[in-house]
């Protein structure tokens, strides 16, 4: 067993303590890893994993594409907001969700107050080589797929940013953005839980 191995069984003990059951929001654009890092996360935290996209599909009985194609994206954005009002009533869930999620106020809102929100920041490159690899993004079905992925983050970033903590998704095994995630989480609660305790 590595050395490290009970430093970091403290820290999932002491975060668990800080949320006390409050879900973990994954944000962040296509591509960041919001799915592959919250399944890690969440097999380290000991709670269930789940994936909003996933959900909306289970709801609607299509695929994300189709709903895109036959009802449009108001539609969807509205369906995205009551699947995910409905998850966070429940405990000790990381939450992964669509890239544009976070940018609904009443969604942004509703995660302020019953979540704790992670932006997994990404830049460019990055970004567009793991989506390129797949053909399931209808926002991405434009004559040159990279700029809207530019304009989109452009547009986007300015929004994520106000989640409560920011980690870089980088080109390494999702056990290491996971584990700074921990970190990065007992840093900020420990901080707000210390301000709320002297004010």
């Amino acid at each position: 067993m590595s050395r490290s191995r009970p430093k970091d069984h403290n820290k999932v003990e002491q975060l668990l303590s800080l949320l006390g059951g409050r879900p973990i929001v994954l944000i962040g654009m296509m591509g960041a890893g919001k799915t592959s890092v919250g399944r890690k996360l969440a097999s380290r935290l000991g709670w269930k994993f789940v994936d909003s996209d996933s959900e909306i599909e289970a709801a609607a009985g299509m695929n994300i594409e189709d709903f895109f194609a036959e009802h449009g994206e108001d539609e969807f954005r509205s369906g995205e907001a009551r699947v995910i009002a409905r998850l966070l009533r429940d405990e000790k869930t990381v939450l992964a969700t669509g890239g544009g999620a976070f940018m609904a106020e009443p969604t942004r809102e509703l995660v302020g107050r019953q979540a704790v929100s992670v932006w997994i920041n990404a830049d460019l490159d990055l970004l567009f080589s793991r989506v390129s690899r797949r053909a399931n993004r209808p926002l991405l079905k434009t004559p040159d797929p990279k700029r809207t992925l530019a304009e989109l983050m452009e547009k986007r970033y300015p929004v994520y940013s106000m989640a409560d903590i920011t980690v870089m998704s980088k080109d390494v095994p999702q056990d290491v953005v996971a584990a700074e995630i921990i970190d990065a989480l007992v840093a900020h609660l420990d901080a707000v839980k210390t301000e709320k305790a002297t004010s």
